[in-house]
């Protein structure tokens, strides 16, 4: 388990985290979203103990990462797959780093072989592709079969049979009550992967919440196609629906399920060329609570922080 608890980091007059407490569970597979900025990279090298808190605590199973006896056997991680040595092989780098943690010769090949780089053990880092040396990265937090897995943007080069393959990792650790926590911008790989998620804004955690629930508080809406865009908006908005112009005819509406706006369209012989109702996704949940709409957060807490059911 890992274990937040009121986690500062400041940097001159910049507040990069912000009284973050969270804990991340045994069994499931944790996501820890936010815009870039946000302070997620922060607080991993905070847990990892590569950054000293400016005040707060992060420990993994009632622990600081460096006081734990073999931490590479109990918490395995990548924070960056490019902190490499690029004239090394593939299996010299993982020797090397088995080495340091006194994992046998054995157990190189064998990791070598989970990640998919059993025929590439010899070349050197440098001629791997990016997703290739993503795949290292995973190997070398694997050598040790460790309890809690931290991965930091693991699907970054990642073709799609990677994703998959990254996916399927993360959930058979779970599944065996491994402790996992990984961090992404991809929101579509995690809703499909993690079970619950952590997000922050301007270092601040703005939702703690499990991954079903957090979708579900997204805004559904239906998207319509008319000739006649004003008659069918101001019809929708009498009867107590929220249409907005989205161009070319069309219009976005909230607060009324399809079937009831194309009920309404018909009885007062409106036409509609399209009637398209959208599954709330976790990314309109994501924009809604950190407040992103394609903008990059300023990497500081401060006004303006997004308001919602989770916000803590």
């Amino acid at each position: 388990m890992i274990a937040v608890r009121e986690l500062v980091k400041r940097y001159g007059g910049t507040v990069a985290v912000d009284g973050l407490t969270f804990t991340v569970e045994p069994g499931r597979v944790t996501g820890f979203l936010g815009p870039n900025g946000a302070g997620k990279s922060t607080t991993l090298r905070m847990v990892l103990g590569l950054d000293a808190p400016t005040s707060g605590s992060a420990t993994v199973g009632g622990m600081p990462y460096r006081d734990l006896p073999s931490p590479t056997r109990r918490v395995g991680a990548l924070l960056d797959p490019g902190a490499v040595e690029p004239g090394r092989t593939a299996r010299g780098h993982l020797l090397w780093q088995a080495r340091g943690a006194g994992i046998g010769r054995a157990r190189v090949d064998e990791v070598l072989g989970l990640v998919g780089l059993a025929d590439r053990g010899g070349h050197r880092i440098r001629h791997l592709s990016l997703g290739m040396r993503q795949r290292l990265g995973i190997a070398g937090a694997l050598l040790g079969d460790p309890g809690v897995l931290i991965l930091d943007e693991p699907l970054n080069g990642l073709d799609p049979e990677g994703i998959v393959w990254v996916r399927r990792l993360l959930r058979g650790f779970a599944d065996e009550g491994r402790t996992v926590l990984v961090s992404s911008h991809l929101m579509n790989e995690m809703e499909a992967t993690a079970d619950h998620v952590l997000v922050i804004s301007r270092g601040r955690l703005v939702a703690d919440v499990g991954i079903a629930e957090l979708a579900a508080g997204a805004r559904e809406r239906v998207e319509v196609a008319t000739p006649d865009p004003g008659g069918l908006s101001a019809l929708l908005a009498r009867a107590g629906a929220a249409p907005a112009p989205a161009g070319d005819g069309r219009l976005e509406v909230t607060g009324m399920d399809a079937a009831r706006v194309g009920e309404l369209a018909a009885a007062h012989g409106i036409v509609l060329h399209a009637l398209v109702p959208v599954r709330a996704r976790l990314e309109d949940a994501f924009i809604r609570l950190t407040g992103q709409n394609g903008r990059a957060a300023d990497g500081a807490a401060g006004e303006g922080e997004a308001e919602g059911e989770w916000v803590r």
